[in-house]
């Protein structure tokens, strides 16, 4: 095996790991570079760009259950969107790169919904998730029904005979 160079966004420096050649990808991308896809969302394709010339990201200390591991480390990520003022924090794993990925992730979708309002991917597939838990609610509902009904009709059989 011989060792590829990764290089990180955070520091830009080379960290060396054991690969394949020609397969390893930068960490993060890097500065002035589009973000293509969403943070594990393969489904939602039509997100704003973001341009990292327009946030600005501090690292700051998280809160929550953790203990010292929360409270010693500044692994929370704030990220704003300047021109519109949008501020999206991000403290779900212990890990800064990961939190950056899905603050970023975040941020596209927020965007998205700011600038297309209820027509935006997010709110959409929200409303058809909200929809399709109603009808199983209802079919659900129905069944039980059916079976009261049918139960009832069973006792008046065995009554009458």
């Amino acid at each position: 095996m011989s060792l590829v160079p990764l290089i990180t966004s955070v520091s830009r420096r080379v960290l060396w790991r054991r690969g394949c050649p020609g397969v390893s990808l930068p960490l993060n991308p890097l500065p002035g570079l589009p973000c293509v896809s969403a943070a594990g969302k393969k489904d939602l394709v039509d997100l704003p760009v973001l341009d990292e010339d327009e946030l600005e990201e501090q690292f700051v200390r998280g809160s929550g259950p953790g203990g010292q591991a929360t409270n010693k480390t500044s692994n929370c990520v704030v990220l704003k969107h300047v021109p519109t003022g949008i501020v999206v924090k991000c403290h779900q794993t212990r890990s800064v790169e990961i939190n950056r990925k899905r603050a970023r992730g975040i941020m596209r979708e927020k965007l998205d919904v700011a600038y297309k309002g209820e027509l935006s991917e997010v709110l959409v597939k929200k409303k058809e998730f909200v929809l399709k838990k109603q009808e199983k609610k209802k079919k659900a509902h129905e069944n039980l029904e059916r079976k009261r009904l049918f139960k009832e009709a069973l006792v008046t059989e065995s009554t009458q005979e």
